[in-house]
């Protein structure tokens, strides 16, 4: 086999945008060691992923000694475990033998190292000076990291449930539109090129891009040659008649439109605007606190960056739920007499109006689940609630 080449592996295996210190201090080793490590069959992610935790786990273990010989020999154990923990991934990118086992496999043992060597490093510290406020950092760093990662699956979650709820109202809104278009005779033919799709879901899901897709796919695609494309370019480059380009981050960016500068700038170097994750919060307590011998200050100090960072994250957040309601009214506008009102359904004798009867043609336009639904409903639905 030929000789493999050090900036391909890069390339393919390198993320376009990583924390910094991972980009920096973490990167230029992990792939010289996947050039050496990918040769070997037997060497898989998930091998990979146990025995970074293993050298976390001995880390603590030199964390726990407390004496500072000890604590640096754990700082630089902790350095290289993290070191191999972001050797599974590239080795998993480049063999092309990842699996979602290993994903969460990888997520736990980065829960469970962090949770052992705060108890080592702490824990340590306590049994050498008897000072309770080393048990109370302990359990800082354990919250605090909990506390990172559940806040970013959580906005995930609803980030992603903003998408879904905005594709289900542009599905109904095309399909309301194809129904009148073919009611006053200006689509006789679902089947013809004059409408969306028959497939429902196919069509909105064409007719729906989001500025964050867009402006991800050309930081992509670009390189870092043409990262600092301007939203108004890529929107004009993606809108079409049967194309919205959805921005849920506008008002963010009209409030802070210095943060397109510094984000472009650092994305150049693959640097993620969150400077201050759990990543860089991990690397200050378990490797800069112990290399200098100053603990609880740098523990404070990175907790409290890392504190400001999640407030930034979450008022950005908040305004981009903003721009959900905003987007969500222009497409599937509420009565104003509706709003902050008991729905009433939960009357007692509430009766369900009739269905309004669904054209055949304009039922083909909705996704199967819709059409299933149009046919299955009853003229009329009563009871008490």
């Amino acid at each position: 086999m030929s000789q493999l080449s050090l900036k391909a592996v890069q390339q393919l295996t390198c993320k376009k945008r990583d924390a910094w210190w991972t980009v920096f201090l973490v990167d230029p080793l992990a792939t010289r060691m996947l050039l050496v490590l990918a040769r070997f069959r037997f060497i898989t992610p998930n091998g990979v992923t146990w025995a970074a935790l293993i050298f976390g786990l001995v880390s603590a273990g030199f964390f726990l000694a407390a004496d500072p010989v000890s604590l640096i020999i754990g700082a630089v154990l902790y350095h290289f475990s993290f070191v191999l923990d972001c050797v599974d991934g590239k080795l998993a990118r480049l063999k092309n033998n990842g699996s979602l086992f290993g994903g969460w496999l990888d997520y736990v043992f980065d829960r469970v190292r962090v949770l052992f060597c705060a108890v080592g490093l702490m824990g340590g510290q306590y049994l050498r000076t008897g000072e309770g406020i080393f048990l109370l950092a302990g359990l800082v760093i354990v919250f605090l990291d909990s506390l990172r990662y559940l806040d970013a699956l959580q906005i995930y979650k609803m980030r992603a449930g903003m998408r879904s709820k905005i594709k289900k109202a542009m599905r109904a809104r095309r399909a309301q539109e194809m129904a009148a278009a073919m009611e006053a005779g200006v689509v006789t033919d679902p089947a013809s090129g004059n409408g969306p799709a028959a497939d429902g879901e196919s069509a909105v899901d064409a007719g729906v891009v989001f500025m964050e897709d867009l402006l991800r796919d050309s930081e992509t695609e670009s390189d870092g040659d043409d990262a600092d494309r301007s939203e108004e370019q890529l929107r004009a480059a993606q809108e079409a008649p049967d194309r919205k380009v959805i921005d849920l981050h506008t008002e963010f960016r009209t409030k802070f439109p210095w943060y397109t500068r510094v984000r472009t700038a650092l994305l150049n170097r693959r640097v993620r605007p969150h400077l201050v994750s759990g990543i860089e919060f991990q690397m200050f307590v378990f490797i800069v606190g112990p290399l200098i011998g100053q603990l609880l200050w740098t523990t404070a100090v990175a907790a409290a960056l890392m504190l400001a960072f999640e407030l930034v994250i979450m008022y950005k957040f908040w305004l981009s739920t903003k721009d959900f309601d905003r987007v969500m009214a222009e497409l599937s506008p509420a009565p104003a007499n509706t709003v902050g009102v008991i729905v009433p359904e939960a009357f007692k004798g509430y009766v369900a109006p009739a269905p309004e009867p669904v054209a055949e043609d304009a039922a083909s336009f909705l996704p199967s689940q819709s059409r299933t639904e149009a046919a299955d409903v009853p003229a009329a639905t009563s009871g008490k609630f």
